[in-house]
């Protein structure tokens, strides 16, 4: 009968699961199928990406995002993927942040950057919202600018008259896939490089 206690007990106890979360990692983007394959759903993609890889499911809807728990480098991480459109990713992000007491310095934003060619990408400490409308939501509501980011590259408009929404809007051109792809790759191993406290070897490596 004791061995049916024992059971119980390490059926009962605390299992990684229950490990506090101390960061979150955000994918930028709109929800919908329309959206999919938007260069300004960049974000999205690469936290598809991963969580594929490392086996968590983006589904939950909570703080006004789909969200999933992993551990990923020994830290206990939220990945989230805002559900309330671009302009409004902040909301979520300061929901999650509040409710885990997450400092900015432990919030990881991935997004598309315009200012960089398919398949680049870019790591920074923090920095400006870059005309960015979803780093503007979350520098706004989370009043600071010091969160770490990744920057994934999708090219710039082919002229200045282009509309700026009507290119982030678009689809990323096959040409370019193979290439953005394979940046979504780069992108996850310099993340779990920053949440192993080595920002500036990623930096050095992928920038």
């Amino acid at each position: 009968m004791s061995n049916i206690f024992d059971l119980f007990k390490k059926i009962e106890s605390p299992s990684s699961s229950h490990t506090p979360i101390t960061h979150l990692v955000v994918g930028l983007g709109n929800p919908g199928d329309e959206y999919r394959l938007n260069r300004h759903n960049a974000g999205f993609m690469a936290l598809d990406y991963g969580s594929q890889k490392c086996g968590a499911s983006v589904t939950r809807l909570k703080f006004k995002a789909l969200c999933g728990e992993a551990t990923l480098c020994g830290k206990r991480v939220l990945l989230m993927k805002p559900q309330t459109y671009m302009n409004h990713s902040g909301e979520a992000v300061r929901e999650a942040a509040d409710f885990y007491h997450i400092p900015p310095e432990n919030i990881i934003v991935i997004f598309d950057d315009i200012s960089l060619d398919p398949g680049k990408l870019r790591i920074r400490r923090s920095g400006s919202a870059g005309g960015h409308n979803g780093v503007k939501s979350l520098i706004e509501h989370l009043d600071t600018n010091a969160f770490p980011r990744i920057k994934l590259g999708v090219g710039d408009k082919p002229s200045k008259d282009y509309p700026l929404a009507d290119w982030v809007l678009g689809n990323i051109p096959k040409a370019q896939q193979e290439d953005f792809f394979a940046c979504l790759i780069k992108a996850w191993e310099a993340l779990e490089l920053m949440l192993s406290d080595d920002i500036d070897r990623a930096m050095s490596l992928y920038n």
